[in-house]
Order: structure tokens, then C-alpha cells, then sequence
């Protein structure tokens, strides 16, 4: 019986192994098909991008900024001549639509103010993602440059936009991963063996977070053929994987050793931890994957992208340590402790004796003294969770795009010529009723109306309409291109594009409340036509939509995942009052985080350690409604190994007051093991350049931080003890009762 539940045993994990290696090479390519552009379905943005692709025919619906800075003006004869060349250069490029510049449209908005000019250049790709046109256009800077360079010694080409922002993002990003991971791996490491005190049981819960990250990867990878996946994937899967693997990988190797400590055989041990460990992370798993599937209900790509990747790491996670840790381990037996380092107490049976004894003679005084405990340690968490009172989740005020970026420089080049408007321009598409825009003199005069209404508006730079580029002459039409028509006028003629280029002045704040403002107010009185329909897009109106979307969702997601975890608690420990517990105090973990949160970043107080000088004056929408998902579960990990011990605690027939400093003793300095994990893990994604993953690492670093000291280790047994045997309520503490978790 036992040889065949091990043969079951070696060939699950064999199976699992093959898998495993099978999707290692695919991991390494996985970024190639995840996309920085962000994608909110159903909203107003994202429709007026599809209404000038599939009804307009616009070949500008996605487009970069060409600038072009120390040639003569773009207004004289060698500057023309200059610009050409750049504009022919451009024509005859691949994946290059349209092509406009100050050549086309002798419009001043072309002009720089302090000299230099821009082309506007519209992209196209089938097969690819658009982004990938990007490295050509680069390449063809500098030809161009190297064309002109003996005329203009000083000329200078650059890309901006959002395509090419979104695309050093993306370096941004990778190279974020790599600085994170070449950080956290020997301090991981350096933590594991201070903890296990060997080198072989120090390596196996490493190995199990590498390989979760390199699996969620490369299947990540294959969703994104099919479905939307940003590039925070990339982020969150090391930074989760690296987390909960070796978080989970440690907890498996602790019970293994705690095991075979005792005298029993290696397999008989590694069944033991198999069994107890593993059904303490598969409760676990469950909280922290319930907060991952709550965030797939949210339209937003970014989003879905994070639950899609933190589901497969918790999931992959849990699996590799109940399938290939427990084999591994059997093998293993006592040369577990292989490369001993001299400061590590011996493998025997008094082991966990000694090394728990400080945690029980803790846990005897919060038994003691459970009020005082409560007072001591809550005041603190309730100041600091106050703060959260003051959370402002609009789009963070400054320059927080990566300053090595040459998109970001190029971005820059343009405000200096007062002309970084044109990369955050509004796009609005007015349709009519019924009248024709291009045939009929009411449908002329109702774009006219709409152009100069807008136009008058404190905020705008400068609007580009068919009225405008016809200079108000419906017969002058027929002059302009085919190319001119298509981006302003949809090919059935009853809806026409403006593009809106706000002044230098107005913030990317004042740019979502003017949205609102355009959409609340609607067509038929900015026209005069009953019936008149207004869509607003542009990188403005994204904002707008993305922060009106998270907002109505999260009181859903935070229900979604509430109730989710108290039922999956419900289920592991049979005891309302200690899941309700549970749920309580990862409520305070999550807002004492945010309120962090708000103090250092928002606020600004102590943020110039973190490379954010003054703070940002609030935090982006995304990091809220992801940290509480994300938090929510991890919290929930060490509620689960604490609780499951003085479960079992009780169950041997020990009082609650006992219990309690023996569940202690027993998985206190595996939590704090644990937590001092996660918290170098998430710590070492604060100090990169990408300003979402910062604020992500750190509140989650702040969260594990308060979790696994203040909550779990002083305020979680004060309130085990204040309610003693109605923890367990309605379920029984009599020794046959096996369905709760034993860890």
C-alpha cells in the first residue's frame, strides 16, 4: 500500500518535472508578445480607436511623433528642403500608413516656438503588434541623421508618442526584472540559510520560485496569442513567484525536517509534510488565487493581465510544492542538512524544543495579557491605517516616465518647443443625425460650430478639424488629399474628428476632468443638433475611462474577494469566529499599507530614498485595487500557518491558553523566515525605474512587514485567547475530527 502511494507519488512529480522543463525554454521569449499599451474594453476611448480604424480608415490611428530639432525652420526654403528628405525617408518606410508635416498643412502648430519642427507619422502592422515598427523607425533616425549630418552637424532625430513611451516602458520594465531579481536572489538566499542553516534545504525552496516564475511565463506567453496581456506580467510573475514559491517551498522543507527529526524514515516524513504542510498551502493558495480570479472581472487589460499571472504563479507555486518538493525531500532524507553551516542546530528530535522556545515564552505573555497587547499594538496600526482616508487614486501629477528613455527625451524636446500637447491631444468624433458633413451646409456649419466652441476654450492649444484644414470652405474639400479626408472624416460622411491639442500648461488632471466635462455637456449643445452623438478618446480620455472603471469595480472586487476568503476559511477551519478574525485583521494589514502608501508617495515623506523627490501627489488607480487583491492573500498565508498549528494544538488536548504559545512556538520563526522573504522580494522592486511597480513593492512590502509582526504575532493571539473556545465554533475539538488544516 504505501510502496504504490509512493510510485503514485514519484510519477505525479515526474510528470510535473517534464512539464515543467518542456515550458522552460518558451519562458525566455515570453516578452516578445506582452504589450504596454493599455486596453480598457467597452469604454468611450477604445471606441473611437476602433471608429477611426474600421470607419474612418484613419491611417493615423496609431501614430508616433517625429522630432526634429537644429535644422533651419521648417518655414523656409532649406528647411523644407530638409524635411523633405526626413518625410521621404518616412514614406518609403515599412509599416509606416501616413505621413504629415508642416510641408502638407503649412500649419504654424507644426512650428516649434524655440525652433525645431515634428512629423506626425501614422503606423500599420497585421501581423505584429505595432510596437515592434518601433526599433526600424529608430534605425532610421539614424540613416537620416547620417544623410543630413554634414549640412546640420547638430541635427537630431527622435521618437515620442505613446507607442514609443510605451515601448522603452517596456525596457523599463525588463530591465526592472533583472535589476530586481540580481538583488533579491543572494539576499533570498543569504535569509534561507540563515534559516535552515544548509545549503541542499536552502536551494529547494529557491528553485521552486524560479521555476513557478519561468512556467507562468511561458504559458503567459502563449495566452498573450490570444488575449491582451501587458507587460506588468513580467513584473508580478518574478516578483510573486519569487514570494510565494519560496514562501510555500519553505514552509514544505520546515515540516519535512521538523519530520524526520523525530526518527522516522525519509519517505514516512516527506508523506507527513505532504500531507500537513501541503494542505495548509492549498488553503492558502486558495485565498491568495481568489484574489487574483476577483481581478479578471475588471475590463482593463493591465489588470486582468495581473490576476491571469498571480492565479498561475499561486497555482503553480502550491503545485510544484506538493508534487516535486515532498519527492525531492524523500530522496533527500537527512542529507537535507548537507552543507551544515556551524552556527545550525542539529537535526534531531529536540531541534524544535529549543529553537521554539523564545516564541513560546512570548506567546505565554500575550496569553497573559491579551487587552494590553491589543491596546499596545493597535493604536499604532489604527494611526497609520487612518491615512488612508486621504488616498487620492487620479493620475499622478510630475514626470515619472523613465528619464533614459529617448521617447521620454524626445517628449521633453517637444514641451521645450511648447508643442507637447500634440502627444496628449484629444480625440473627438461628433457624428450627426442625419445631415452629411462633406454635402450639406448644416452638417458644415454644425462641425464649424463644435470646432470653434472648443477652440475658445482657455485649455486648447489648437483644434484640427476638416472645417479648419479647409479654412472654413466646404467647396475647398475637394483639394485636399485622400489621406486628409480619411483621418477627419468617416467614409459615410456623417461624423467628423477634431483633434484637440491642449497649451503646455494644463495637467494630465485638468486634461481627465476636461474630458468629463466634454462628455457631460454632449454634442447636441455643442453643435446645436438634436440628436447629435459625442465620443471623446485620446491618451486623456483613456485616463478618464480607466479611473471611472476601477473605481465602479472595486467595491465589487473588495466583496469578491472578502467573501471568497471567509468561505475558503470557513471551509479549513470549521470556526466562523476565527475566519471572521481572519478577514478583520487583513482589512487593517491592507489599509495600514495604503496608508503608508499615502504618506510616503503621495505625501511625499521620505520618498526621495525611493528616487521620488516631493512625491506624486496621489497614487495611480491601478495599484490600489491590485495591492488589496494581492495583499488580501499573501496576509492570509500566515493567519493560515498560525491558526492551523493551534488547531492541531487544541486537537492533542491542550486549553487554548497553551495552544496558542505552542502554535506559536511552532510557526513564529517560520513566519518571520517567511515575511523577511517577501519583504526583500518586494523591497528590491521599489528601487527601479518604473513608478507603478514601486508603489506596488512597497505597499506590499509594508503589508508583509505589519502582517507577519504587529497582526499575526501580537494582535492574531490576542484574539485567539480573548475568544477562546469559540474560535472553533460550530465545528469540534475532539482528536477524531480530522478536516481542518494541520500545517
Amino acid at each position: 500500500m504505501m510502496k504504490a502511494m509512493f510510485f503514485r507519488r514519484f510519477l505525479v512529480a515526474g510528470i510535473v518535472l517534464a512539464a515543467a522543463l518542456a515550458l522552460l525554454p518558451f519562458s525566455f521569449h515570453a516578452e516578445r508578445s506582452l504589450e504596454t499599451a493599455t486596453r480598457v474594453e467597452g469604454s468611450q476611448a477604445e471606441t473611437v480607436r476602433d471608429e477611426l480604424a474600421n470607419r474612418f480608415h484613419s491611417p493615423f490611428v496609431d501614430q508616433v511623433v517625429f522630432v526634429v530639432e537644429n535644422i533651419p525652420p521648417a518655414n523656409s526654403d532649406e528647411g523644407a528642403q530638409a524635411l523633405g528628405t526626413i518625410v521621404d525617408g518616412l514614406k518609403a518606410q515599412t509599416g509606416v500608413s501616413g505621413v504629415v508635416s508642416y510641408l502638407d498643412l503649412h500649419d504654424p502648430i507644426f512650428l516649434g516656438r524655440s525652433g525645431g519642427t515634428y512629423v506626425l507619422v501614422g503606423l500599420a502592422s497585421t501581423d505584429v503588434p505595432v510596437e515592434s515598427l518601433v526599433p526600424g523607425l529608430h534605425t532610421l533616425a539614424t540613416s537620416l541623421e547620417g544623410q543630413l549630418r554634414s549640412r546640420y552637424p547638430g541635427i537630431k532625430l527622435e521618437l515620442t508618442g505613446e507607442i514609443p513611451l510605451n515601448f522603452d516602458i517596456r525596457k523599463a520594465s525588463a530591465d526592472d526584472v533583472r535589476r530586481g531579481e540580481s538583488l533579491v536572489i543572494p539576499a533570498t538566499l543569504a535569509l534561507l540559510l540563515v534559516a535552515f542553516g544548509s545549503l541542499v534545504a536552502a536551494f529547494i525552496p529557491l528553485a521552486v520560485g524560479q521555476l513557478a516564475i519561468a512556467t507562468t511565463l511561458a504559458i503567459t506567453g502563449f495566452l498573450a496569442h490570444r488575449w491582451h496581456l501587458s507587460i506588468l506580467v513580467q513584473n508580478l510573475a518574478t516578483m510573486l513567484g519569487l514570494g510565494l514559491g519560496i514562501d510555500y517551498g519553505l514552509l514544505m522543507v520546515s515540516r519535512f525536517r521538523e519530520a524526520i527529526a523525530t526518527g522516522i524514515s525519509a519517505s514516512e516524513a516527506a508523506h507527513i509534510a505532504s500531507r500537513q504542510a501541503g494542505r495548509t498551502l492549498l488553503i492558502s493558495a486558495s485565498t491568495v488565487g481568489i484574489g487574483f480570479l476577483a481581478l479578471l472581472t475588471v475590463p482593463i487589460s493591465e489588470i486582468r493581465s495581473i490576476g491571469i499571472a498571480g492565479f498561475l504563479v499561486a497555482g503553480l507555486s502550491v503545485l510544484l510544492t506538493n508534487t516535486l518538493v515532498p519527492a525531492l525531500l524523500a530522496l533527500l532524507g537527512k542529507r537535507i542538512d548537507l552543507g551544515r553551516l556551524p552556527f545550525a542546530p542539529k537535526l534531531d528530535a529536540c531541534r524544535a524544543e529549543r529553537t521554539g522556545v523564545r516564541w513560546r515564552r512570548w506567546g505565554t505573555v500575550i496569553v497573559a495579557h491579551p487587552w494590553l497587547a491589543l491596546v499596545i499594538a493597535g493604536i499604532p496600526l489604527a494611526l497609520l491605517a487612518a491615512q488612508v482616508r486621504h488616498l487620492d487614486t487620479s493620475v499622478p501629477q510630475g514626470d515619472w516616465l523613465p528619464q533614459s528613455a529617448e521617447s521620454v527625451h524626445a517628449l521633453h524636446q517637444l514641451e521645450h518647443m511648447d508643442r507637447g500637447g500634440i502627444v496628449e491631444s484629444l480625440r473627438i468624433i461628433v457624428e450627426l443625425p442625419k445631415d452629411s458633413i462633406a454635402q450639406t451646409d448644416a452638417g458644415w456649419n454644425a462641425i464649424d460650430a463644435i470646432t470653434k466652441h472648443v477652440a475658445t476654450d482657455p485649455r486648447t492649444d489648437r483644434v484640427i478639424s476638416i472645417t479648419t484644414i479647409a479654412d472654413g470652405n466646404r467647396s475647398s474639400l475637394t483639394e485636399l488629399s485622400r489621406e486628409t479626408r480619411r483621418t477627419l472624416l468617416s467614409s459615410d460622411g456623417r461624423a467628423a474628428l477634431l483633434q484637440v491639442v491642449p497649451k503646455g500648461s494644463v495637467t494630465l488632471r485638468d486634461q481627465v476632468d476636461w474630458v468629463r466635462e466634454l462628455r457631460k455637456t454632449g454634442a447636441p449643445a455643442l453643435t446645436g443638433v438634436p440628436g447629435a452623438t459625442l465620443l471623446v478618446g485620446g491618451i486623456p480620455a483613456l485616463n478618464a475611462d480607466y479611473e471611472t472603471i476601477i473605481r465602479g469595480n472595486f467595491p465589487f472586487v473588495m466583496g469578491l474577494v472578502v467573501g471568497g476568503t471567509f468561505l475558503a476559511l470557513l471551509a479549513g477551519f470549521r470556526g466562523i469566529f476565527a475566519a471572521v478574525k481572519a478577514i478583520v485583521l487583513n482589512l487593517i494589514s491592507v489599509a495600514a499599507a495604503f496608508g503608508a502608501l499615502v504618506l510616503v508617495f503621495q505625501d511625499g515623506y521620505g520618498s526621495r530614498l525611493l528616487g521620488v523627490p516631493g512625491g506624486t501627489g496621489s497614487i495611480f488607480p491601478l495599484v490600489p485595487i491590485v495591492t488589496f487583491a494581492i495583499v488580501f492573500g499573501l496576509s492570509m498565508d500566515y493567519e493560515v500557518f498560525l491558526v492551523a498549528r493551534v488547531l492541531e494544538a487544541r486537537r492533542s488536548g491542550l486549553s487554548e491558553e497553551d495552544a496558542i504559545p505552542e502554535g506559536m512556538a511552532r510557526t513564529a520563526g517560520l513566519i518571520t523566515s517567511a515575511a523577511a522573504i517577501m519583504i526583500v522580494v518586494f523591497a528590491a522592486f521599489t528601487f527601479g525605474g518604473f513608478l507603478v511597480v514601486k508603489m506596488i513593492g512597497f505597499t506590499l512590502a509594508v503589508a508583509v512587514l505589519l502582517d507577519a509582526t504587529i497582526v499575526r504575532i501580537v494582535i492574531g493571539p490576542a484574539l485567539l485567547r480573548l475568544a477562546g473556545d469559540r474560535n472553533w465554533w460550530p465545528g469540534r475539538l475532539d482528536k477524531s475530527v480530522s478536516h481542518g488544516p494541520t500545517q
